[in-house]
């Protein structure tokens, strides 16, 4: 898993002013709590915040000078709705050996078989791990699956030390007949093609 250094500084100010203040310094307000100690305010670098959560489930070290740093996971990242730049996180610490649970994508890896089509129906699983060890993904491979397998989530491999806690009949993906898959996708283009009448029509209709 990824694992980022960042500089925080104390956040002595509070409220909306205060927040707009910080973000236009180019810095994002951030509360770190956990391990049943009071949730500690601080400040982190906007830009170097934006590139450490490209990465799901980063592992931040966050360094405040004058104290020891701490290991954190981001919560809840709150961004503009409309411009998108990040507004607060709330993160979480953690300490090395100590178990979290997190979500993390399921990659679809291989090749479907000739007449197949592959249907995902679950694209992120809840797992348990180490803070330290969160594995960035888990793969499944549709290499030589027959049309109609249907892959559930107690079947997925996970690495070791990995816990999984989304239920395990969870349908992950199955793989369809791709002309059956084509014959409905033509039959409900042409049900949206056929001809509606206008009122004028129907009603004259329903005169005669």
């Amino acid at each position: 898993m990824s694992e980022v250094r960042i500089a925080a500084e104390p956040r002595t100010e509070f409220g909306k002013g205060a927040a707009r203040r910080t973000r236009r310094a180019g810095k994002v307000p951030a509360v770190l709590y956990g391990h049943g100690t009071d949730p500690v305010h601080i400040t982190l670098p906007g830009h170097e915040l934006m590139l450490a959560l490209k990465t799901q489930n980063v592992l931040l070290t966050i360094e405040v000078d004058g104290k020891d740093a701490e290991l954190a996971l981001p919560k809840d990242v709150q961004r503009d709705p409309i411009k998108g730049f990040i507004e607060h996180v709330d993160l979480l610490a953690v300490k090395r050996g100590e178990k979290v649970t997190v979500e993390i994508p399921v990659n679809v890896v291989g090749d479907v078989i000739a007449g197949g089509l592959v249907a995902q129906e679950t694209v992120q699983l809840s797992v348990e791990a180490e803070a330290t060890h969160i594995p960035t993904a888990v793969d499944v491979s549709i290499d030589g699956l027959e049309i109609g397998t249907q892959v559930h989530a107690s079947s997925l491999a996970l690495p070791a030390g990995v816990t999984l806690v989304t239920d395990p009949e969870t349908l992950i993906l199955q793989i369809n007949d791709a002309s059956v898959s084509a014959g409905d996708t033509e039959g409900e283009a042409a049900e949206a093609t056929t001809e509606v009448p206008t009122e004028a029509e129907a009603a004259e209709a329903a005169a005669e």
